[in-house]
This record gives structure tokens, C-alpha cells and sequence, in this order.
């Protein structure tokens, strides 16, 4: 029988020690990751498609990796749900529409209380996205569910109007019913129109039995809705595009990941973003496309009825700020920062929004 000496046991633990280190540094994390649409929208699919592989692409030849469970299309959450399951730890990261969370997450839906803003989806989803740096408030909506604020903020492209008549003015719209999602039903105030709340499930049957004349839309949604076939006139009003959302993660689960893995992460997102207004300006296009071969005829508002129709409106985002300033929140820090990164980015605003 071979005899261990003292020394020898002591080599062949360093030397153990040595092969096992490496084992015991590497982890895994699981990652339940939600959303509540499913994949065909463009959000959900990027998520799947650009950030997941990126982050894994990142922790290749790290110590660390992350086990994804990916649960879309109401598997887990439904639309506007998506918070709550991450609050209770359902899930661990996921798409969060601040659209659906309008009282939760108030001060991220700015776009919607200042409309005729910028077309231009780098513009609006990067303002917003770096007032999150610069504005206390607006982390503090999302750290207040124990959520950590990634980025990617993403939305949708400029809004439009499409109608059973012919736009050439504002005067057209007077005394016609339009449809309007939420917030947006506040840009038809003092036209003369009549704003009738409603959503992509009835737009389509609203107008063709006469509910409504027309809607307020976004391309894309439009044109998979098929919403030319029964308001064939598309006027490209120049509402803006809007911010709805953004990737987020829940803190108390992220602020344990090694750096390595949050770094992984946050070029996840940063790819995200990229691909994800690529496509949608991809599909932009091949919307408009659509409306045009099927039928629709495609026209923009005059500049001076555009300025006429935002001067027309009553003082939607005053009244939106001050409401939240008088909550604590800072409402009006958050349109005056708005509207001058737009401002400064060389947008012309037919309204500018400030508070006074």
C-alpha cells in the first residue's frame, strides 16, 4: 500500500483545487424572459431574435452563461401584465409597454401628451430613453416595482389618420366621428371631430357599420389590419412617433448578476435597439406598400393645417404635467426637457409644448 505523506496530501489538494476552481466559479442564471404580444410583433420578435443571441454571444468564453425560458403571446402575462410578472419573480426580464401602464409608469408616456411631434423613431425613442439618465423621477417609476431600467426603448412609428373622405384641412373633419387609441383620442380635441375610443380589434368593424369615419393609427397596424379596405384615404398627419416601452429587469435579480453577465446584457439591448428600428422602418415601408396596392390613396396634411390642428388643441400636455407635478412627480421637468432635446435636435414642432 503506497503511503500519503503529509506533503504529497498537500500537493493533491492544491492540485485538485486547482482543476475544481474554474467549476465552482461558473454559474448559470435562469432567465424567464415576458412579454405579453407574441413574436409577429416586431418587439417580441427582436427580443427572441437579436437580444438573446447577443447576450449569449457575449458570455461565450466567460465562466457564465444564462439558461433563457422565453414566455410570449399571454403564456405567462398578458398585454399590460408584463410588470406585475416581473415584480412577483415570473419572470426575470422582459419588453414592458409603459403604453398599457399609464397611471404605474406616467411620466414615460410624454409623446402621447405632446402630439405633432418628431417622425422620427431615433430621435423620440433616444430622447426618451436619455431622460431616464437625467430625471430622477422616471427611474424611480420603475424602481418602485424593483425594476431596473435597460434601455431599447422602442415604440412605434409616426401616427397617422385614415378616413372614409378626403382630408385636405382641418375644416374636413368637422362633426366626423374618429376612432382614437386612448390618449390619442385628446389630439382630436377642438378640431370639430368627435373622438370615439376603440382599439386594432375594432377599428375595421367600427367603420365599415359606421361607428366611426376613421381612425387614428400607425401604419403597420393599419395595414395588417387592413383598415384601407374600409377608409381608403391615408393622410400622413404627422402626429410623431411614439415611445411605448422598453427592456427592463428585475433589480433585485440584476443587481446580483456578476458584471460580466450585466455587461452581456446591456449589449444585448443595445442591439436590440438597433435591429429593432431597422425592422420597423423595413416594415414602414412595406406597409405603405400594402395600403397603396390595395387600393389606398396616400396624401399629407399641408403644412399650415398641420400647425393649425396642433394650435387647435387644447393645452393637452399642460394639463398632463401639472396633473403629476401635483402628484410629486416632476410632470413638468419631464415636457420642458422633451420638448428642448427636440428642439435641439432640429425638429419642427407646429406646437411647442413647454410649460410655462
Amino acid at each position: 500500500m503506497e503511503l500519503v505523506t503529509p506533503i504529497r496530501r498537500g500537493l493533491a489538494a492544491c492540485a485538485a483545487a486547482a482543476i475544481l476552481t474554474p467549476a465552482a466559479q461558473a454559474e448559470s442564471f435562469d432567465a424567464t424572459v415576458v412579454a405579453g404580444h407574441p413574436p409577429v410583433f416586431l418587439w417580441v420578435k427582436t427580443l427572441s431574435e437579436t437580444f438573446i443571441p447577443t447576450v449569449n454571444a457575449e458570455l461565450e468564453g466567460t465562466e457564465h452563461s444564462i439558461d433563457w425560458m422565453e414566455a410570449y403571446g399571454g403564456t405567462l402575462a398578458k398585454v399590460g401584465g408584463e410588470l406585475e410578472a416581473i415584480e412577483d419573480g415570473l419572470a426575470q426580464i422582459g419588453i414592458v409597454s409603459s403604453l398599457f401602464e399609464p397611471s404605474l409608469l406616467s411620466l414615460q408616456n410624454v409623446t402621447y401628451a405632446t402630439p405633432f411631434g418628431s417622425p422620427d423613431v431615433d430621435i423620440v425613442f433616444d430622447t426618451v430613453d436619455g431622460m431616464h439618465e437625467d430625471i430622477a423621477d422616471m427611474r424611480k417609476l420603475w424602481e418602485e416595482h424593483d425594476m431596473e431600467y435597460l434601455g431599447g426603448g422602442f415604440g412605434l412609428e409616426d401616427y397617422l389618420l385614415m378616413t372614409t373622405f378626403e382630408v385636405d384641412s382641418l375644416d374636413d373633419l368637422k362633426g366626423r366621428k374618429i376612432n382614437a387609441p386612448g390618449p390619442a383620442v385628446n389630439w382630436l380635441k377642438g378640431t370639430g371631430a368627435v373622438g370615439v375610443s376603440g382599439n386594432l380589434t375594432t377599428y375595421y368593424n367600427d367603420i365599415q357599420t359606421g361607428v366611426a369615419e376613421g381612425v387614428i393609427v400607425f401604419p403597420t397596424a393599419a395595414a395588417a389590419a387592413k383598415l384601407h379596405e374600409v377608409a381608403p384615404h391615408v393622410t400622413r398627419t404627422g402626429f410623431g412617433a411614439q415611445y411605448a416601452g422598453a427592456i427592463v429587469a428585475k433589480k433585485s435579480w440584476y443587481d446580483e448578476l456578476p458584471d460580466e453577465v450585466q455587461a452581456a446584457i446591456d449589449t444585448g439591448v443595445d442591439a436590440f435597439a438597433e435591429a429593432y428600428r431597422a425592422g420597423l422602418e423595413q416594415r414602414v415601408q412595406a406597409a405603405f406598400k400594402t395600403m397603396e396596392e390595395g387600393g389606398a390613396t396616400i396624401a399629407t396634411l399641408p403644412a399650415e393645417e398641420r400647425q393649425k390642428w396642433a394650435q387647435a388643441l387644447p393645452d393637452i400636455a399642460g394639463d398632463w404635467a401639472r396633473n403629476l407635478d401635483g402628484q410629486g412627480l416632476a410632470g413638468s421637468e419631464v415636457v420642458n426637457t422633451y420638448m428642448q432635446r427636440l428642439k435641439d435636435a432640429g425638429v419642427d414642432l407646429p406646437r411647442d409644448w413647454t410649460v410655462e
